[in-house]
């Protein structure tokens, strides 16, 4: 049922990104129309026509929630992405920056100013702010410590001071806290008094004067108890407590093995400091999922999905040297056979690169677009930026990586053609494993069937055909 309700969401937020992207086009057609037609007063006309459209496209952002938009701009090119974050108002933009990933709030804080951050930061928590901080210009961030209290600055200071891994860099300090030698009726006019409880609420934290974690009581033993018995009779003792420096993956397993809702975090001395909600916990295993999937295809950091050209290429390339070593290994073992080869030695040599290296980009780009299908934020509007965004990171990477290798080889062997031809299969072989990195999970998506399972398969031994082919072909024309 879980999965169910998941999919429809799903499919609910890229109707919305959808229309978003009608709106957006339906805007620009109407600006080139209007602006063909020459008139009197054809600057107005120019002006009402945009803010028309501008008007349309913000009555709809603001029907939407937070975490709506923040997937909207995940969706749409840099360009229209700014375009979309300028007409979101601005006590919004804490929560929205919050729900977009690393790389796409990247963009768009580069966009904002000093003062609009500042105004980001005050609609946001403590702990929230401390989420964001990593992100922010060391000058905002300290205007935002100058700006908070006494109180609120030293746990911002706290939280800043955790590892992200850790607990006490996931907790929130928004609770509620009571007494142990007091009523339950005590309790609820307490509770009566409040504007609204910390979301995610389920239990209330029993410390002492001095904030020594007593117990939990949680809110149904609350209703449903006698409201003169004492906190201390109805309390839970034996609570799941995390401590601020303990490892966020053991409280995510913890979470799931006890089915909680909220716990207490606390310090050293045992004293309540802050709580660990589910959603601060779930957020942190999709961020390690993520993380972990973007590893295994040799990614050196999360990738906005329409970064620039250059920027995505340099995140591909570590992966791609180490392959370029692991590889060029492989082809010195194959060497050793010269004597036997003869003609064939440098080809035999030089032929598994091609095609390791073809095979490890086209991984990376596979990796990229099923992520992106997974999500819906591929859309048949943004494909062909895909394509060639894909393809000039192809051609860049094989003009770079195949020229090293073209030096490498004409080094070896004392021969220009062979460094040539060399350079050439790289450059064609990775753009090759771009189009194929593209093609193959779309494809299985269209069909009805998991983008991601056997992609790999497929790739690879598309790109190892390929490229023995299209080095073999080269060499035959030119070397033989």
């Amino acid at each position: 049922m879980a999965e169910v309700r998941e999919r429809a969401r799903r499919e609910s937020v890229q109707d919305e990104l959808n229309e978003v992207i009608r709106l957006l086009d339906k805007g620009e057609l109407e600006e080139e129309l209007v602006h063909k037609q020459v008139g009197p007063k054809q600057d107005l006309v120019d002006a009402l026509t945009h803010k028309q459209a501008l008007t349309r496209l913000q009555n709809k952002l603001d029907e939407l929630h937070p975490a709506d938009v923040a997937y909207i701009l995940e969706g749409l090119p840099l360009d229209r992405r700014l375009q979309v974050w300028d007409l979101v108002k601005a006590e919004r933009d804490g929560e929205i920056l919050l729900e977009v990933s690393d790389a796409v709030r990247e963009s768009l804080i580069g966009s904002m100013d000093r003062q609009e951050l500042l105004a980001a930061a005050e609609q946001l928590d403590t702990d929230e702010i401390a989420a964001l901080a990593p992100d922010l210009p060391q000058e905002v961030v300290q205007d935002i410590l100058d700006s908070l209290d006494v109180q609120n600055r030293g746990r911002l200071q706290s939280a800043l001071a955790y590892p992200d891994d850790s607990v006490g860099a996931l907790m929130d300090y928004e609770m509620v806290t009571v007494r142990e030698d007091i009523d339950l009726e005590v309790v609820l006019r307490y509770l009566r008094r409040l504007d609204a409880l910390p979301d995610h609420t389920d239990k209330l934290f029993v410390v002492t004067r001095d904030d020594d974690l007593r117990g939990v009581l949680p809110l149904r033993k609350l209703l449903v108890s006698d409201a003169e018995a004492m906190v201390e009779a109805v309390m839970a003792k034996e609570v799941v407590t995390f401590h601020v420096e303990q490892s966020a993956d053991e409280a995510a397993q913890a979470f799931e093995r006890y089915d909680l809702v909220t716990a207490p975090v606390v310090d050293g001395q045992g004293k309540l400091v802050g709580r660990l909600t589910v959603d601060a916990v779930m957020d942190f295993i999709r961020a390690q999922a993520n993380e972990e999937a973007l590893k295994l295809a040799g990614l050196q950091e999360e990738e906005d999905l329409f970064a620039s050209v250059w920027k995505s290429a340099k995140n591909r390339w570590p992966w791609i040297v180490l392959n370029l070593g692991t590889a060029f290994v492989a082809s010195r073992v194959i060497g050793v056979f010269e004597g036997t080869i003869e003609k064939l030695v440098a080809l035999a040599a030089l032929m598994p690169i091609v095609a390791g290296i073809g095979g490890n980009s086209g991984n990376q780009t596979s990796s990229l677009i099923t992520r992106g299908l997974a999500l819906g934020l591929i859309n048949p509007a943004h494909t062909d930026r895909l394509i060639k965004k894909e393809v000039a990171i192809g051609l860049l990477n094989g003009l770079v990586w195949g020229s090293v290798l073209g030096i490498i080889a004409y080094l070896l062997y004392g021969n220009v053609f062979l460094g040539i031809v060399m350079t050439a299969a790289m450059l064609l072989n990775l753009l090759v494993a771009a189009l194929v990195g593209i093609f193959i999970p779309i494809t299985l998506h269209r069909m009805g069937r998991d983008p991601a399972m056997g992609s790999s398969v497929l790739l690879t031994a598309t790109t190892d055909s390929m490229g023995f082919l299209i080095f073999l072909g080269l060499a035959a024309l030119f070397l033989v």
